[in-house]
């Protein structure tokens, strides 16, 4: 069932940022066409299959976003693959208190943009350099390359959403504005070929979640405030 909803959810209006992709693609498979030797036809076939993949990788499928807003919703799909209680990242205002982590691990055939986890206003960003290691691994949050949102929502409590690169992943993209306030479930980035996402919970909060559980963007309910 998962797979027939995977493909389902594979027919919707795919990302913008899939656009150069798909041209690029198309145009290369139209041209291989019209000419009469083998190896370019070979080659417009592969680059109508990755038009097929880049639909399919950069898909946008529509979310029900809860409308409380005492809730916290999965910043990703995926997997939560770690849930740990630590201090949070330094320099991104959030108090320096160990406060509940949940890191989501994206595979290549998630959904890979990332949503507002609560109504907030971004107060800070922050983008690190770093290595490429598997996501699922646990260095991966201090050592692999990374974008780090803080948000301050309405109470005055924060929060920290980090996009982190993958083995494959090699390109993130953040369009979060500082100052500017947002809604739970608005899009504003997304990471490109597997990856990972960790959230850190304002202080207090309690994760509703467990490891291994598959998480939908959007719409899975994180914690409560």
């Amino acid at each position: 069932m998962s797979i027939l909803k995977s493909i389902q959810s594979s027919l919707c209006k795919p990302h913008p940022a899939s656009h150069p992709f798909l041209i690029i693609s198309t145009v290369v498979t139209v041209l291989a066409r019209m000419t009469p030797w083998r190896i370019t036809r070979f080659i417009g076939k592969l680059s109508l299959l990755f038009a097929g993949f880049c639909w399919y990788f950069f898909r946008n499928p529509k979310r029900v976003i809860p409308t409380d807003d005492n809730l916290i919703i999965s910043p990703a799909d995926g997997t939560v693959s770690s849930i740990e209680c630590i201090m949070p990242p330094a320099n991104l205002e959030m108090d320096e208190k160990p406060v509940w982590r949940v890191s989501i691990f994206l595979s290549v055939l998630n959904v890979h943009l990332q949503r507002i986890p609560t109504k907030g206003t971004v107060t800070s960003r922050v983008y690190i350099p770093g290595k490429f290691f598997n996501a699922s691994l646990d260095k991966a949050s201090e050592h692999n390359e990374r974008n780090a949102i803080c948000m301050t929502l309405p109470n005055g409590q924060k929060l920290i959403v980090v996009q982190i690169a993958g083995l494959i992943a090699r390109r993130i993209v953040c369009d979060a504005v500082v100052e500017k306030q947002y809604e739970a479930g608005d899009l504003y980035g997304l990471i490109r070929f597997g990856s990972r996402v960790d959230l850190y919970l304002p202080e207090g909060c309690q994760p509703n979640v467990q490891v291994g559980q598959t998480m939908i963007g959007g719409e899975t309910i994180v914690s409560k405030l």
